[in-house]
């Protein structure tokens, strides 16, 4: 039997973001339906990652963590990375191995986070044209920042600058990275900066929300001053589906932790 698929999100208060996650995982037992799919989270809401690991574990063998998280930082390094641990040392890694185990023989191990990625490119860009869309054309002078949640863990803002760089280049105009929380510059100081440097008075600010789902980090960027915001990278609030394209990250995501 193969490995449980426990994706593992931040949690959210907000139901649109709640929603969206629910949407993301339902989205992936359709594309893939023999496997087995449990949701998790960090914070905020329940269950726990390590209790859905530990059961998962319990129940098939061996069980994957995927990390709905758009870049890696604290919750990838220590809750899920703890989570993950205690359940090999619990379990005993390398002993009663089933089918669906990592390479090695542990039975639970953690998937890279969703970003980056680039298919997450090929998502954002597409928010950037359905904003364009909506509230566009966009001039050639309006300027573009990407908002991302923030970590302090360095390897975080090099994932963040490396989509923001893929971007950039598949826009073909100056994308400037920023941070709710974690490293600099934060969004507000961001925008700011944007507006401040633009040629013209009439030059907008367009933020391209690097956010999976709706949520705290989306409301502070809708209050950070720019004159469009994105929908985030799972969509508009009240979408049906998930996109295919995430859908695809997650399981790839799986995989490879799987061939690990």
């Amino acid at each position: 039997m193969s490995a449980v698929l426990v994706g593992t999100s931040h949690g959210t208060d907000d139901p649109a973001g709640r929603a969206a996650v629910r949407a993301l995982l339902d989205g992936v037992r359709v594309a893939r339906p023999e496997l087995d799919v449990r949701e998790a989270f960090v914070d905020v809401q329940q269950p726990e990652v390590g209790d859905v690991l530990a059961g998962a574990v319990r129940d098939v063998g061996s069980a994957v963590v995927v990390p709905l998280l758009l870049s890696t930082g604290y919750h990838v390094r220590h809750d899920i990375a703890q989570a993950v641990a205690a359940v090999n040392a619990s379990e005993g890694a390398g002993s009663d191995r089933s089918a669906g185990a990592a390479s090695d023989g542990r039975t639970a191990v953690a998937a890279e986070p969703l970003g980056p990625h680039p298919l997450l490119v090929d998502i954002l860009a597409d928010r950037y044209a359905a904003a364009e869309a909506a509230h566009g054309p966009f001039r050639s002078d309006d300027v573009v920042v990407l908002a991302a949640a923030g970590s302090s863990v360095a390897a975080a803002a090099t994932a963040v600058e490396e989509v923001t760089s893929a971007l950039a280049q598949r826009l073909g105009r100056p994308v400037t990275p920023s941070y709710g929380a974690g490293a600099e510059p934060r969004v507000p100081a961001a925008v700011a900066a944007a507006r401040a440097a633009a040629g013209t008075p009439a030059a907008r600010v367009i933020v391209v929300a690097y956010l999976l789902a709706p949520g705290y980090f989306l409301d502070r960027v809708l209050e950070a001053g720019a004159d469009v915001v994105t929908d985030p990278v799972a969509g508009p609030a009240r979408a049906d589906k998930a996109d295919p394209r995430l859908i695809q990250v997650v399981l790839d995501r799986y995989d490879a932790a799987i061939r690990t």
